[in-house]
C-alpha cells in the first residue's frame, strides 16, 4: 500500500471518530441563561412563560417574547408536582404549555458507550497501523534473499534486425534461438545445447543488446540482472538470490537468464582476498552448481556479458557452463555505417548527409559511441535552431565526442595561437609526407577539452595487423609538433608534453611487447600481474636484470631520437608549406582535408599496416 493511501485512510477514520464524538451533542451559540426554579415560579406567576420543554432533568423555558432560559430539576420528579410544591395553583400551571421530550435511544446509547467505543476504535486503528508496519518489515526481511531480477517479456521487441554488424555473433546465437523455439529437434538427435553463452567485448559493443535480441527472436521471457546485485554485505544472501533466480527461471522455461557484468561476481577464486568463505565466492559457487549441478536446468539458457574475460574463474568457463564464448569486436567501416543508419531512424537529416564519411571518421568507435554521435548531432541542430540535422552537425559531434566541446572561454594570446598553429602544422606535414602514416583529415587550433589544438589523422581502412615501419613513421608524426617548435622558435613549450608521453609508450611497446627491436631480440620483457588497487596496476613482475633494463631504456631513447631527426628533416624541407598552413590556420582556425591537400598536394601512401596511438597506449 502506498504512503498516500495509508494517510488518506487514517484521515477518513479520524473524521468519522470526530463525527461520532459530536453527533450526540447539540451545539448552540449563544447558550441559554440558566435560572433557578424559584425564578421560574415567579415568572409563571407573572404570566411571562409560554411553554416548557422537559428533557429528563433539563428544562428549556420559553417566554412569550421568545427568550429561552434553562433550568434544572431533580431526576424522576414530575414538573407539575415540583411547581405545586413551590405554591403554584393548578390554574397558574395550566397557563403554561408543558412538553415532555423523549431523548433519542441512539443518543442515550452513544452517551453511555461513546467514550468506550471511541477508545476501542482508536486502539484498533493504532494496532492495525503497527501491524501493517511490522508485516512490511517482515516482508522486506523475507525478500532480502530473493532475486531482484527484472523480467522483460511482452515489452521486449528487440530482434536481430535492430543489431547492425556482429554477423558472426548473430550466427552463433541463431542456434540458441532455434533451440528455444524447437528444442525437440535437438533432443531427438542427442544434441545438447550450450547451457551458458558468454558475450565478451569492449564496453559499448552491444553485448546487452544482443542478449535482448535473442530473447526477442525466440519470444521467451528474459530475466535481466547485474552481477553486482548478487553480492551483499551478509554472507549467504548472494547464494540465496542465485537459487531464487534459477527457481523463477525454471517456472518460466524456456527462458533466458542474462547476467550483466558477471566479472563482478565471477572473478577467480583463491586470490587470498577475503578468504575462502567470503560472500562473492559463495555466490560464485552457487552459480556453478545451478548451471551444471545434479539438477539440470532444462530450457534455461544463461547468457552473461563481460569486458574482462581474463579475470573470470576457470570453473565458470569450462564445458557444461559457459561453454560457448562469443567475442564482439569494434565495428568495421561497413558496420559503423549500418549502425549509424539504425540510430538515425526517427531523426530528420538532410539528403546530402554522407554517413559513409561519418563512418570513416569514427575508426575505433563502438556502437554506443556512434549512438552518442547521432544524439549529439541532434542536440547541436536544436541548439542552432534547425529542424533538420546537417552534415556539419555530425562532423562537429564527432570532434566533441573525441576531444570534448569547444572551449570558447579559453582565449589564447596571439603568441600562443601562433605556437599552436606551428605545432599542429608540424604534426600534419610530417604525417602527410611519411608514407606509412594515416591520412590527415583536419587541422584545428580551436581549443577542445585539454588540447589547445589538434590534428585529426585517420586510417583509410580498418586494420588488425601492423608493421614495424608504421610505428616508426607514427613516432615521427607524433614528434612533429615538438620538432616544429624547436625548428621555428629555437625552444619548446609544455604543449608537447602529451605527445612525448604517447611517443614514449609506443617506443617502449615496440621493445618490450612486440619484439620489434633488433638490439633486444624477439622476446617480451616484463609480466603484469592482475593486482588492482584504486583502479591502478600496482605491480609489474620484471623478468629481466638491471643491465637489461638500462639497455631497454637506451633502445627506447634511440627510437625516439631517430624519429625526432626524421620529423626535423621533413619540417626543414617543407618550411614553405608550413608557413602557408600556419597563415591559413591563424585566419580560419581550421583546415579540412580537401583544403589541406590543395596546399601540399595529394598524399603518396604505400600499402601499410599502422596501429593507432590510442590502441597502443
Amino acid at each position: 500500500m502506498k504512503p498516500l493511501s495509508k494517510n488518506l485512510i487514517i484521515f477518513i477514520l479520524v473524521i468519522i471518530a470526530l463525527g461520532i464524538i459530536f453527533s450526540g451533542y447539540k451545539m448552540q451559540d449563544p447558550k441559554p441563561e440558566v435560572i433557578a426554579i424559584s425564578s421560574l415560579v415567579e415568572r409563571i406567576e407573572a404570566d411571562e412563560i409560554d411553554r416548557i420543554e422537559v428533557r429528563e432533568d433539563t428544562l428549556s423555558v420559553f417566554t412569550r417574547e421568545g427568550v429561552e432560559f434553562s433550568a434544572k430539576k431533580e431526576s424522576g420528579e414530575p414538573l407539575a408536582e415540583l411547581l405545586t410544591n413551590y405554591g403554584l395553583t393548578s390554574e397558574q400551571i395550566t397557563t403554561v404549555k408543558i412538553e415532555v421530550k423523549d431523548v433519542s435511544t441512539a443518543v442515550n446509547l452513544m452517551r453511555s458507550v461513546g467514550p468506550t467505543l471511541i477508545f476501542l476504535v482508536g486502539f484498533v486503528i493504532v494496532f492495525w497501523f503497527l501491524l501493517r508496519q511490522m508485516q512490511g518489515t517482515n516482508n522486506r526481511a523475507m525478500a532480502f534473499g530473493q532475486s531482484q531480477a527484472r523480467e522483460h517479456n511482452k515489452k521486449n521487441n528487440v530482434t536481430f534486425k535492430d543489431v547492425a554488424g556482429s554477423v558472426e555473433a548473430k550466427e552463433e546465437l541463431t542456434e540458441i534461438v532455434d533451440f528455444l523455439k524447437h528444442p525437440k529437434k535437438f533432443i531427438e538427435v542427442g544434441a545438447k545445447i550450450p547451457k551458458g553463452v558468454l558475450l565478451m567485448g569492449l564496453p559499448g559493443t552491444g553485448k546487452t543488446l544482443l542478449a535482448r535480441a535473442v530473447a526477442g527472436e525466440a519470444s521467451v521471457p528474459f530475466f535481466h540482472m547485474s552481477g553486482s546485485e548478487f553480492v551483499e554485505m551478509f554472507v549467504g544472501v548472494g547464494a540465496s538470490r542465485v537459487r531464487d533466480l534459477f527457481a523463477k527461471a525454471k517456472k518460466a522455461a524456456p527462458c533466458i537468464v542474462f547476467v550483466d557484468e558477471i566479472d563482478a561476481v565471477g572473478r577467480q577464486r583463491g586470490t587470498g582476498l577475503g578468504g575462502g568463505h567470503d560472500e562473492r565466492e559463495q555466490t560464485l559457487n552457487q552459480i556453478l552448481v545451478e548451471m551444471d549441478g545434479f539438477d539440470p536446468n532444462s530450457g534455461v539458457i544463461v547468457m552473461a556479458a563481460t569486458n574482462r574475460p581474463d579475470v573470470l574463474d576457470p570453473a565458470l568457463l569450462r564445458p557444461g557452463r559457459f561453454d560457448r564464448r562469443i567475442t564482439l569486436d569494434l565495428p568495421s567501416l561497413k558496420d559503423r555505417q549500418a549502425i549509424l543508419e539504425i540510430h538515425g531512424i526517427g531523426k530528420p537529416v538532410e539528403e546530402d548527409v554522407d554517413l559513409k564519411r561519418i563512418a570513416e571518421r569514427t575508426v575505433g568507435f563502438s556502437g554506443a559511441d556512434l549512438s552518442n554521435i547521432m544524439n549529439e548531432a541532434a542536440i547541436l541542430a536544436a541548439r542552432h535552431g534547425k529542424k533538420i540535422i546537417a552534415q556539419t552537425e555530425f562532423l562537429e559531434a564527432i570532434e566533441k565526442v573525441m576531444l570534448g566541446p569547444e572551449r570558447k572561454s579559453h582565449v589564447l594570446s596571439d603568441d600562443e595561437r601562433k605556437i599552436t598553429a606551428y605545432h599542429e602544422a608540424g604534426h600534419a606535414i610530417v604525417g602527410h609526407v611519411l608514407p606509412h602514416c594515416d591520412d590527415v583529415h583536419k587541422i584545428s587550433i580551436i581549443p577542445r577539452g585539454r588540447a589547445a589544438g589538434y590534428t585529426m589523422s585517420l586510417p583509410a581502412d580498418d586494420k588488425k595487423m601492423y608493421f614495424r615501419q608504421g610505428f616508426i613513421d607514427e613516432l615521427a608524426m607524433i614528434l612533429g609538433g615538438y620538432a616544429a617548435e624547436k625548428e621555428i622558435f629555437g625552444d619548446i613549450t609544455t604543449g608537447a608534453a602529451n605527445d612525448l608521453k604517447k611517443a614514449t609508450a609506443i617506443a617502449k611497446s615496440l621493445v618490450t611487447q612486440y619484439g620489434m627491436s633488433e638490439e633486444m631480440g624477439p622476446r617480451t620483457y616484463g609480466e603484469h600481474e592482475e593486482m588492482i588497487f584504486l583502479g591502478k596496476e600496482i605491480h609489474e613482475n620484471r623478468d629481466y636484470s638491471e643491465v637489461t633494463a638500462q639497455k631497454i631504456d637506451s633502445v627506447v631513447l634511440a627510437l625516439l631520437t631517430d624519429a625526432l631527426k626524421t620529423a626535423k628533416s621533413v619540417i626543414h624541407e617543407q618550411r614553405n608549406n608550413i608557413e602557408i598552413i600556419v597563415a591559413k590556420l591563424l585566419e580560419e582556425e581550421s583546415i579540412e582535408k580537401e583544403a589541406f591537400e590543395k596546399i601540399v598536394g595529394p598524399a603518396k601512401k604505400v600499402a601499410k599496416l599502422i596501429i593507432k596511438t590510442e590502441e597502443i597506449v
